[in-house]
């Protein structure tokens, strides 16, 4: 997805049910229990975020249940590009949707080069957030939940499956080039204010079928990310 004139971030949509992390992919004991937790947290962020707020019906939330909702939806919106990385692992052969105007080569270059700075990337935070989760293990001894040390635990799962993924789209995916003249379409309304271009990228977003693209694009298109 074209996000400014010459930066692209790599963005992909999946069902709910599709965002998992199997139970055999960690030893059994701690981490076993870690996984499920980053599972079921993850789970739950994107159910909140599907459901975009408090709907007719349901019943009041305490302030805590607000702020751990709005929290949720921004979890499960903050790892956009990172939920991409988690879909490729395992995954033999994929599609590369470009915009119209790059050409196969570019966009194959495109692709690895984004691939290869996700994986040095998270390669990065996983050793650091891996240091600050070993340190937080000493909160254990302060009174109620760990709420620092399960942070960590979420980022240290999120950046080893995004290593996994980036690992297998360089190495193993085979990729089919699609060519997308609505994302073209996309790069020249970049440089737009927000409220200009929101026409264009929501009719983008409604031809690709893809319902959080928009919300993805501003936050990229904005340095948010």
């Amino acid at each position: 997805m074209p996000v400014a004139p010459d930066r692209y971030e790599l963005y992909c949509e999946e069902p709910d049910e599709h965002i998992d992390v199997a139970a055999d992919e960690a030893p059994s004991g701690f981490v076993r229990r870690a996984a499920r937790h980053f599972r079921e947290q993850l789970a739950e962020a994107e159910r909140e975020r599907r459901r975009g707020g408090p709907q007719p019906g349901d019943p009041p939330r305490s302030f805590f249940g607000r702020v751990k909702a709005r929290s949720l939806r921004w979890v499960a919106e903050s790892i956009a590009e990172q939920r991409l990385l988690w879909q490729l692992r395992g995954r033999a052969a994929a599609a590369f949707v470009h915009p119209d105007d790059l050409t196969g080569n570019q966009a194959r270059q495109l692709l690895r080069r984004s691939l290869v700075r996700d994986w040095e990337r998270h390669r990065f935070w996983l050793i650091v957030d891996s240091l600050l989760g070993l340190g937080s293990i000493l909160l254990v001894l302060v009174p109620g939940p760990n709420v620092i040390g399960y942070y960590f635990l979420f980022r240290i799962f999120g950046h080893y499956l995004s290593l996994r993924g980036a690992r297998q789209g360089l190495t193993k995916t085979q990729w089919t080039l699609v060519a997308s003249p609505p994302l073209t379409t996309l790069r020249s309304v970049v440089n737009d204010a927000p409220d200009a271009r929101a026409a264009t990228v929501g009719t983008v977003a409604s031809t690709l079928r893809l319902q959080h693209l928009a919300t993805f694009f501003e936050r990229c298109a904005t340095g948010q990310t």
